[in-house]
């Protein structure tokens, strides 16, 4: 597997010869990189960055110092068997954070493109993390965890295994999710309650004035109507139905733990 000759690699780090890498990587000083790497074109890792084996990593990835990624899982379960960390292109992951990999064998932790991931956190084996998130400092994501496009963790949140964050959710600091947070919506409390729309980043996405009016009514069937649950959800895909409200519907039928009441 080949080292790029225009990747450049501190004298003090040490790459296992069978790791690939890519063009223009930087390897900052006393980074260890395993077998069975890789690591796309344009990645910039500073000092101390330990990337294990089975880890691959897309293009222009930004690692911050002391970070560790494709860890064993934090699993009792786990029995050293080959599993695998994918991440996407554009991540930045900042200082002293740890990401594993799967605990089954054959299986992965899936990271996607463009998320800003802050310092001294954890993602756990088996978490599925899309595109464009924001994870703030001191997150801790439990295994199997899911985290759809656009959402917001702020720091501080703790999600229970199995989770599940809808796209564009905004979870407050120090928040507990043990309960799954539709899209859209924004999330406080030590047990998760929802506070409204996440206005802040449906505008950051694009989102006008009308798109943010339906999904206004979504959030009051679903939450201020005083109508049983799958009332609400079956209102919402009569009155209402656009791809963002049918979206929520899909997720909240989806969910297995149950959402986040009121």
């Amino acid at each position: 597997m080949p080292i790029d000759p225009s990747a450049v690699a501190a004298p003090t780090a040490r790459v296992h010869p069978d790791a690939a890498i890519g063009p223009g990587v930087r390897i900052g000083e006393f980074c260890v990189i395993e077998s069975d790497v890789s690591i796309g074109a344009g990645c910039v890792l500073e000092p101390y960055v330990y990337v294990k084996r089975w880890t691959t990593m897309g293009e222009r990835n930004e690692i911050s110092a002391g970070t560790v990624l494709g860890t064993d899982p934090l699993d009792k379960n786990f029995t050293d068997t080959r599993s695998y960390l994918r991440i996407g292109n554009g991540n930045k992951i900042r200082e002293h954070f740890t990401i594993s990999r799967g605990t089954p064998p054959e299986s992965a932790t899936e990271i996607g493109d463009d998320n800003f991931i802050m310092t001294s956190g954890h993602i756990a084996h088996n978490c599925r993390i899309g595109s464009h998130i924001v994870i703030a400092s001191c997150v801790l994501l439990g295994g199997y965890v899911e985290v759809e496009d656009g959402a917001f963790l702020s720091g501080g949140v703790l999600v229970h295994q199995y989770g599940k964050i809808g796209r564009l959710a905004m979870i407050s600091g120090n928040t507990r999710v043990n309960l799954d947070a539709p899209p859209f919506f924004t999330y406080a409390g030590f047990q998760i309650v929802p506070k409204g729309l996440n206005l802040v980043g449906l505008k950051r996405a694009g989102f006008k004035a009308p798109g943010i009016g339906i999904l206004k009514s979504a959030y009051q069937l679903l939450y201020r109507s005083g109508l049983k649950l799958e009332d609400a959800l079956a209102k919402i895909e009569t009155e209402i139905p656009t791809p963002e409200t049918l979206q929520l519907v899909k997720f909240i039928r989806r969910s297995e733990r149950g959402i986040c009441r009121e």
